[in-house]
């Protein structure tokens, strides 16, 4: 069985594939192939592939032709999915309810496409949630980047011309990219202050020395899959008022926010930003996916009363290295997962509850549940 890594498109800085995990493909039995170029851009060149075990090509087209598992880190031009062979194993990043084209495209194909943002939020599954690992990365991220661009120091420090007060940096949104943010400002000297429409997340909040801020909206639910479920009309209204006073305090705000499968809440308004302190940063993590922040912008800064609105797409990547290394580790365990190693192929059983959570298509239908119902 042989496992293809393509090069990734446009200016994808991180890869799907790392030496010594080919080294582990090796081990399996599977052939490793690799397009030429792409570990470039994090500093692994050819030879680096060729000597962990791998096979280099430049024939990208052939080898999306034969290849029995296709891995890479995001979605595939829909033009690169009909030469597939019929029955191969399509792993990455899918983003199944938007991309539907795709989905369809998949389909016709009689392919087996696995969206690794469905890895289910279970213990036995958590080697593989590679949206889990990219967000922590980006949440750290998104830390280091507003601490560059704040015209402050983030912690206190004592000089012989007085006492510099620490920063203050405010996170929206305790999920697993909200919590390295608040590990990140912590250690860099902030003083933190999060909230989340989830009460329930507020042990965790204190646990890494920062504050929570207490808002009633009423019941908040979370989904089965861990994210907060979209609040009503009324609850967001409730959340902005209790949010103003925080966002009046803040140097920071760094907003993590998604609902999965929908666009991202609004909820840092121009009247949160008016209140807030020219030079302030605010980083919308949430961009990409309808923002949290009005006025912010996808791949922009924009600056509103004098606040800067940091619209950065890929965080992760700005940490590639190690991005590019833990997403490598995600896939080669789910593919381990459910290796035969007497026979070295992938087995794929639609029972199995990983699986069943993450695979889209499969012999020629749509068959996860979760993408059908599109909630």
């Amino acid at each position: 069985m042989n496992i293809f890594f393509p090069k990734e498109q446009d200016d994808e800085i991180r890869t799907a594939i790392v030496p010594p995990v080919v080294e582990k493909y090796v081990e399996l039995g599977a052939e490793v192939l690799i397009e030429s170029g792409a570990g470039t851009s994090i500093g692994v060149n050819d030879k680096d592939y060729t000597d962990a075990g791998g096979v280099v090509t430049k024939d990208r087209f052939d080898a999306l032709s034969n290849a029995d598992i296709i891995c890479r880190l995001n979605a595939p031009l829909i033009e690169e999915i009909s030469p597939l062979k019929k029955g191969c194993i399509h792993i990455s990043f899918l983003d199944p309810f938007k991309e539907k084209k795709l989905v369809d495209a998949f389909i016709k194909a009689s392919v087996t496409a696995i969206s690794m943002e469905l890895v289910p939020r279970i213990t036995r599954a958590q080697k593989m949630d590679a949206l889990s690992s990219q967000a922590s990365l980006g949440g750290y991220s998104a830390v280091i980047e507003a601490a560059r661009r704040l015209a402050k120091v983030f912690p206190m420090m004592m000089t012989p011309a007085g006492t510099i007060s620490p920063s203050k940096v405010f996170i929206v949104g305790v999920g697993v990219a909200g919590l390295q943010a608040i590990a990140t400002a912590k250690r860099l000297g902030a003083r933190v202050e999060a909230f989340d429409t989830r009460p329930v997340v507020e042990e965790q909040v204190l646990s890494l020395g920062a504050k929570f801020i207490k808002i009633d909206i009423g019941e908040a639910e979370q989904t089965q899959q861990g994210y907060a479920k979209e609040l009503t009309t009324e609850q967001l209204e409730l959340q902005r008022q209790g949010m103003i006073k925080a966002c009046s305090n803040s140097d920071v705000i760094i907003t993590t926010a998604q609902v999965f499968g929908r666009p991202a809440p609004l909820i840092i308004t121009q009247d949160m930003i008016a209140v807030m302190k020219p030079g302030s940063v605010i980083i919308d993590m949430a961009v990409s996916t309808g923002g949290n922040v009005e006025g912010s912008v996808s791949g922009e800064t924009v600056i509103s009363n004098g606040v800067q609105i940091v619209g950065m797409n890929n965080l992760p990547a700005q940490v590639a290295e190690n991005a590019s290394q833990v997403y490598a580790n995600n896939i080669y365990n789910m593919i381990d997962e459910c290796w035969d190693q007497e026979n070295t192929v992938v087995n794929i059983d639609l029972t199995d509850e990983i699986l069943s959570g993450c695979i889209v298509t499969y012999a020629g239908e749509l068959v996860n549940t979760f993408v059908k119902k599109g909630d």
